[in-house]
């Protein structure tokens, strides 16, 4: 159920003799009531739970301004049952039917009576112009006389409910008058109804109010409203996603590096096997290229750029290979000829996709040949 302030609404005459309206007032928590007065002290309870997302705010109207009668069809299913109650009542009621404005609750099952409320329009303007002035809205307003059990005899109960006696017959519940009392009980008796059973029953319409006035022509019409708990919740996820957001590159960056590290770590350690004392991999890396130099292997070796030479040949049927000379510091010198220049370019771009600096002097050979004078650099 959560938390809920049930709150009695003043009567229509109390509004419109503009009197100060002290109503009475219920807090129940989580099925359990906590609190009750009839003062101002729910003021201060509404306003310090407000924002909760659970915290509802049900108002219930006063008895002398909504009897309540109950309308029984055996044989109808409930959406029907209550669809001809409702007609029934305007049917019945005395007065202009446009001023009135009638409820019907829809029982739960067929063949249960259908409780149906019957107040005014002004009424119900009285109302919601209260509520408002005071900065409520409220979730439903529930007549008072709806929640008084039904007798389990052919007795009548008679029950106070917020400040009203009011009388409850198997088919009626009315503001008690002493005079129409003891017309409508005829030889009937009229007991009080116990208060730990009135508790109950008013505590088991909060859970499932019988109707809400707040139907038809007086149902809220909701815009968009953002809802405090969601709006915080999602400040808080935004939040939580923008450090997500930051930590991601700042672990990768944390893991390259001990990553890069361990790298640096072992390559230092395996020069060190090849008898190279280096304090880093680039100094290591640097003294190796040095001794292969040295030795003629490694990337500066004949081989690495001279079979680079000959894959982007492969795909040029036409070019032909004159010359080939490898220096010591890895540069590849050719000389290469074919019958049209494209064809000679087209080994130069492979050569340059796969990373070489290339250099290219074109000549004219003595047999009619574009030829060039080329250089490879070994190292990409």
């Amino acid at each position: 159920m959560g938390h809920v302030l049930l709150l009695w609404l003043p009567r229509v005459a109390a509004l419109s003799g503009n009197e100060e309206a002290r109503p009475a007032w219920l807090r129940v928590d989580d099925g359990v009531i906590v609190d009750s007065g009839q003062d101002d002290g729910w003021v201060d309870t509404w306003e310090t739970s407000r924002g909760d997302i659970d915290n509802r705010l049900i108002a219930l109207a006063p008895a002398a301004d909504v009897p309540m009668h109950w309308r029984y069809y055996p044989d109808a299913p409930p959406a029907q049952a209550a669809a001809a109650a409702r007609i029934d009542t305007i049917r019945d009621s005395l007065g202009d039917s446009a001023a009135l404005h009638i409820v019907a609750g829809q029982p739960a099952v067929a063949g249960q009576a259908v409780p149906v409320a019957v107040t005014t329009h002004a009424a119900m303007t009285a109302w919601t112009d209260w509520l408002t002035t005071r900065g409520l809205s409220a979730a439903a307003i529930v007549p008072s006389a709806a929640i008084v059990p039904p007798p389990d005899s052919e007795a009548l109960w008679v029950a106070e409910v917020g400040g009203e006696a009011i009388v409850r017959t198997a088919d009626r519940a009315f503001l008690s008058d002493p005079e129409i009392d003891r017309l409508i009980a005829g030889e009937r008796s009229i007991a009080p109804l116990d208060a730990a059973q009135m508790r109950d029953s008013l505590l088991l319409s909060l859970a499932a109010p019988p109707l809400d006035l707040l139907s038809g022509a007086w149902k809220p019409k909701h815009g968009w409203v953002v809802d405090a708990g969601l709006l915080r919740l999602a400040k808080r996820l935004l939040v939580a996603l923008v450090i997500v957001s930051l930590l991601i590159p700042i672990i990768h960056a944390v893991r390259l590096a001990a990553d890069t590290k361990r790298a640096d770590e072992a390559a230092v350690a395996i020069a060190k096997k090849a008898g190279v004392i280096a304090s880093d991999a680039g100094t290591a890396e640097a003294e190796l290229d040095r001794r292969l130099a040295s030795a003629g292997g490694g990337p500066l070796a004949f081989s690495v750029p001279a079979s680079a030479l000959y894959d982007a040949m492969r795909d040029a049927p036409g070019v032909s290979l004159k010359t080939l000379a490898h220096r010591v510091d890895g540069t590849l010198t050719t000389t290469l000829a074919a019958p049209r220049v494209d064809d000679i370019n087209q080994v130069l771009l492979a050569l340059q996709a796969r990373g070489y600096r290339i250099t290219a002097q074109p000549m004219a050979g003595a047999d009619g040949q574009q030829m060039a004078n080329v250089t490879i650099r070994a190292v990409p």
